[in-house]
């Protein structure tokens, strides 16, 4: 395998090219990928001759069409680095352009991410044609398509200054409204996206979260028409199907804690915080970690927020699996209660937390419980001393 990583230097190889595709066939999957580079790369040393034919085996081999995408990934990575070999490319650029947007209706979301890669960094190449190319994408009915695109967008976005910059800040706020889309799938892209752009560029989205926020929080909401009921074998399973955009959009809700705190209202913020301390363990263990943030930047309205917050910790705490449980069950159980215990420390650390009679009486109710009273000293200890670093100036 290691030998197809080396291929590169050897472009000019008229055999090179059927090795490295007889190894797509490959049973191995590192060795699929070594090769998909290995293409990719070759391709770099003699685009002419291998760029045509890589688009070729892309609409003509379905079946290497994933590994084939990867390859063009790497090609256009490779050719973006410097101004001459993105002249070389660019006589290459409409064909790639048509190519991919002929492959964002794909069902597999891989694939389609893939493509968007690929997208997004072209577009990179030459924002000013292709950024409005994808914007018009937008007006597409295909669910598909709009996914792909949006996803395009986040692979434009960067944490260092870049010329698409300006443009972006124009257009940015067209891409998001597919937060507002009848699709969850395009919506829970929209809100990755988001969260790439807030955390790597708030820059661009300061000015629009009035609007944003809305449909934001309105995903934080558990919905039972996204709740079904699964048969297997003798036994119901209950599938929630709007889980995923949920934590999505808890993950936007803690990555604006950090990029964009001036610009929400925390005690709204914190509503669809106590909403998801009642929700699955995937969202509960986003919230804990928001506590635990908030208790340093924002504590004095988490102070007034104390009676709310604490009776779902205290369920949390008091939640025992049921003795049938698999492992697995009894494992997720012990690490939720181990995260609502960092997030109580970090209440109890809050300047004034000691004049709530909530929290002192949930307090002295762990501290009497042999299974919690030492998490509580040793979490609460560990994020004193952080905050005492932290008000020193020291990095911990």
């Amino acid at each position: 395998m290691t030998s197809l990583f080396l291929f590169s230097d050897l472009s000019g190889n008229k055999e090179l090219r059927n090795v490295i595709i007889d190894s797509f066939s490959s049973s191995s999957e590192e060795v699929k990928s070594a090769a998909s580079f290995a293409l990719g790369n070759v391709s770099v040393g003699n685009l002419t001759q291998y760029l045509p034919f890589v688009l070729k085996e892309i609409e003509t081999q379905p079946k290497r069409q994933y590994l084939l995408l990867h390859s063009l990934k790497e090609i256009i990575t490779c050719q973006s680095s410097s101004d001459a070999t993105v002249e070389q490319l660019t006589p290459f650029v409409s064909n790639i352009w048509s190519m991919l947007f002929n492959h964002c209706e794909c069902p597999e979301e891989g694939t389609r991410n893939v493509v968007a890669e690929c997208l997004g960094k072209l577009t990179l190449i030459d924002s000013a044609n292709l950024l409005p190319k994808l914007k018009d994408s937008l007006k597409t009915e295909s669910s598909y398509v709009k996914s792909t695109v949006v996803t395009a967008v986040k692979f434009t976005i960067s944490d260092q200054p870049q010329p698409i910059d300006s443009l972006l800040k124009t257009c940015i706020g067209d891409f998001l409204d597919t937060m507002q889309d009848p699709d969850i799938n395009v919506r829970r892209v929209a809100l990755i996206t988001f969260n790439s752009v807030a955390h790597n560029k708030p820059s661009l989205i300061r000015d629009l979260l009035e609007n944003i926020l809305p449909h934001l929080y309105n995903e934080t909401k558990v919905k039972k028409e996204l709740i079904r009921e699964v048969e297997m074998g003798p036994f119901k399973h209950t599938v929630d199907d709007g889980l995923d955009i949920r934590k999505a959009a808890f993950e936007c809700m803690y990555t604006l804690l950090d990029s964009c705190l001036d610009r929400l209202d925390i005690f709204e913020f914190l509503n669809h915080v106590e909403d998801g301390l009642k929700d699955h363990y995937d969202v509960k263990m986003l919230t804990y970690l928001m506590l635990v943030r908030l208790s340093t930047l924002s504590p004095n309205a988490l102070l007034q927020r104390f009676e709310r917050l604490i009776e779902p910790l205290r369920a949390t705490l008091t939640t025992k699996v049921r003795a049938n449980s698999v492992k697995q069950e009894f494992e997720k159980q012990d690490e939720l209660k181990r995260s609502a215990m960092r997030a109580i420390s970090a209440l109890k650390t809050v300047p004034d937390s000691d004049k709530s009679p909530q929290l002192n009486e949930f307090i002295n109710q762990i501290r009497s419980s042999p299974g919690t009273g030492p998490d509580l000293r040793e979490h609460t200890e560990g994020l004193l001393v952080t905050r005492r670093g932290l008000d020193n100036g020291h990095q911990l």
